[in-house]
Formats: C-alpha cells, structure tokens, sequence
C-alpha cells in the first residue's frame, strides 16, 4: 500500500486518503499496527501521560432524538427519568470536585437535539467557569447553529463534541431523526467559530470491520480532522434497539483485539489528536486498557458515572495507571522527531 503520512491526511497527502489504505490498516498482523501506532504515537505525545476527563450530564433524559444505543433517548424504553438543565453553581461545584480529582478536562453533556437560545447564557456561564478554574472545558449540546457556536466561542469553550457516531453508510440504521449532513454542518460551524472539534463515535453496535473501516476513513478525511477522537465501545441498556439487540445477539459485541485494533489505526489516521477511551472501559480488563495506551490513547474519562452509565471510579484508574507506570496530565507535545511514512 502506499505511504501513509504521519501529519493528518487531510492537511498534507501524499495523495489522498483512500478507504482501501484504512482497510489495510486493519488487516496487517497485529503486533504490526501496534508497533506502528506506538512509534507514531511516540512521535507526537508524551506516551507516558494520560489525559483524565471528566463527564457530567447537565440535563437529562427527554431527548427527541431515536438514537438506537442511547438510554436519553424519549423513544427508548430505559426508565430514564427527564431532568432540566442543572443551575450553573452546581455544574461548577462538580468541576472544582473533578479538578480535585486530577482531571484536566472538563466535559458537559445535555441530552437536546439543540440547545434553545434561552439556555446559551447559562451554558456560557458555565463554560466561563470552568476555564477559570484552569481546566479544559468541553461540551456537548446536540445540533448547534452558526451564531450558538460563535457564543460558545466567545465564552471560551475549547471543545464541542459531536460523534459521526458510524460510518455514513451505516448512520441510518443507528439514528433516524437527524441526518449524516447535519452533524456535518454541526461540525462546520464548530470549526469556523474557532473551537476544537472533538469527534469520534461508537464500536460495537452490530457493526462489522468494514464498517469501522468506514467510520475511521470518514473521521480522517473530514476537511479537518478532529483535535480529539472519543472510542466508545457501546453499552448495552435495557430498553434502547441496540441494548436489546446485543443481549439477543451478543456475537455482535466487538472483541477486545479488536477493539485495540481500532484505537491503533485511529492513532495512524489521526498523529496528533488525543485519542480517548470513552464509553465501554468499564468492562475492559486492565490487559486490554494496556493494550489501548501501547496503541496510541491517550486519554480516558474518569470518575464513577459517564452520563448515565457506569464507568471504573477515580481510585480504580489511579491504581492502573500506577501498575502502568503511567502519569496523569497533558500527553500532547511538539513532535520530536518526523518520520517520513507508515508502510503497510
């Protein structure tokens, strides 16, 4: 296969990306990929840093949006009670609670498929907030306009998440009520107000390699990629299409091996974005967490709770990382050197 450069492929190809390389990728052997991930890896980050984030849901339940993985959803039958938007006090005592932890990032989530116009001041405040408490504030809100991206902007928020969630050819089978060109224009006006995008999506809904193929080609070749790329592997909730699908099926789940294979040709897809273990860690032993940082992640989320899901805890993560004789802090650093190619 050709070269696949070390910059993002977007910004300076050789020639530009095709889904056949991404699908090579995927097929070498895997002690392979993950020495290549690992060398690209070590050529952009500090390998020995982990960026711990921390997620809180600022709104709850209600969501319009028939997302199949997603217990928020008004359309899944989850038990899920709806909540309003938490008061911007609240929201930033959790943030002094999670720098107090360790935490560098500091990411809300609302369950909306758009923020109302009547919330922005409350979201800005918060945002204001927490960057002056020193950590990275980051978002998610849903569907977002040109003119709330630039508030968000001005408030000084340096993430917005929003998840391709799949590949483009499978995305109608995950959700209905939005569009694949909708999270692309959500994007675009994230990016044009000047804000990092963080974008990534879900593994293990049923979908094959191919379609993970698909999902990591449409990230890298976004017109720029992401500055950060969530993981998840999906959680199975009682009551949402996919949770109930997985418990009849549950061949559908993706392995562990496989997995780290995605995180690894994220990793050479992406050099320089933190790349982070989201969603799903909780059911991951510590020989597969090992195997993502070897791979290229770099980040995690901490604390008890993602959302409304479960994760691992804040002492759960300390110990692996103290086992891993890895540190928590910052991972992204100048290149140290710039190899000139992956061959496949």
């Amino acid at each position: 296969m050709p070269a696949l450069p070390f910059a993002a492929p977007a910004a300076s190809p050789a020639r530009p990306l095709a889904r056949s390389d991404v699908a090579a990728l995927f097929d070498l052997p895997f002690t392979t990929l993950l020495f290549r991930a690992a060398e690209v890896h070590r050529a952009h980050h500090d390998p020995e840093r982990i960026e711990l984030a921390t997620l809180l849901s600022i709104k709850t339940g209600g969501c319009p949006e028939d997302c199949g993985y997603c217990s928020q959803s008004a359309h899944a039958d989850a038990r899920l009670p709806a909540t309003k938007l938490m008061d911007v006090p609240a929201v930033l005592a959790a943030a002094r609670e999670a720098k107090a932890a360790g935490s560098q990032r500091f990411c809300m989530g609302a369950a909306w498929r758009n923020p109302k116009d009547r919330d922005m001041d409350a979201l800005c405040a918060m945002v204001e907030g927490v960057n002056a408490l020193g950590l990275e504030s980051c978002m998610t809100l849903g569907m977002l306009t040109p003119a709330q991206a630039e508030r968000l902007s001005a408030a000084g928020l340096d993430y917005y998440n929003h998840n391709l969630d799949t590949a483009p050819e499978r995305y109608d089978q995950v959700v209905t009520t939005r569009s694949w060109g909708d999270r692309l224009d959500t994007l675009a006006a994230v990016r044009d107000a000047g804000i990092n995008v963080c974008c990534g999506g879900i593994v293990g809904m049923g979908d094959t390699r191919q379609d993970r193929v698909g999902f990591l080609f449409a990230l890298a070749t976004l017109p720029e990629p992401p500055e950060s790329v969530p993981i998840n592997a999906l959680v199975p909730v009682a009551g949402t299409v996919l949770g109930d699908m997985l418990k009849d099926v549950p061949a559908a789940r993706i392995d562990d091996l496989e997995f780290v294979r995605t995180v690894a040709v994220a990793r050479l897809l992406m050099p320089t974005a933190v790349v982070r273990l989201s969603a799903g860690r909780e059911s991951m032993g510590e020989a597969t967490q090992a195997l993502c940082f070897l791979a290229g992640a770099n980040s995690i989320f901490t604390g008890d709770k993602l959302l409304t899901a479960g994760n691992a805890g804040v002492g759960s993560d300390a110990a692996l990382l103290a086992k891993l004789g890895l540190r928590a802090g910052d991972p992204v650093r100048a290149p140290v050197r710039a190899p000139e190619a992956v061959q496949a």
